[in-house]
């Protein structure tokens, strides 16, 4: 069972931090390969969506009012440990973050950045890809909206 809370920043635990870094640096730069800069000066503005079980981060997102990373909310940093994903706390953890931004800034479009692999998991949300593919830290990424 996965349970969801969503806070800002300075609502963090400093454990709570240091395990969201901990898993987004194990799926994002371990298990992708990828060296880049993940510590971004935008989790300050951001609304951070974490998933619990059994009282450990295994879930997260980070949420962003319009203008605070693109002209449109955000959804990014979409991470599930990867012993955990069998469970579909992707889906679940995505969907409080379209929630959470409704809920938080009352914004109904949402763009993101998806790694391309994943477009039909984001299709699943009913998000439609625009424009073409590009480059990300050397990932091919998408643009996507949900409006």
């Amino acid at each position: 069972m996965l349970e969801v809370i969503t806070k800002s920043f300075s609502e963090l635990t400093i454990n709570e931090l240091y395990e969201i870094l901990q898993l987004r640096s194990e799926v994002f730069v371990v298990e992708q390969d990828c060296v880049y800069q993940d510590v971004d000066f935008k989790d300050q503005k951001a609304l951070h969506v974490i998933g619990f079980k059994n009282k450990k981060i295994v879930a997260y997102t980070r949420v962003f009012k319009p203008g605070d990373y693109f002209t449109q909310a955000s959804i990014g940093r979409v991470v599930v440990a990867k012993n955990e994903r069998k469970f579909g706390y992707g889906h679940i953890i995505f969907d409080h973050s379209i929630k959470a931004i409704l809920e938080f800034f009352k914004e109904t479009v949402i763009k993101i950045s998806a790694q391309k692999y994943l477009k039909s998991f984001y299709e699943s949300h009913h998000f439609k890809q625009v424009g073409e593919e590009y480059l990300e830290d050397n990932i091919p990424h998408i643009a996507m909206i949900k409006d």
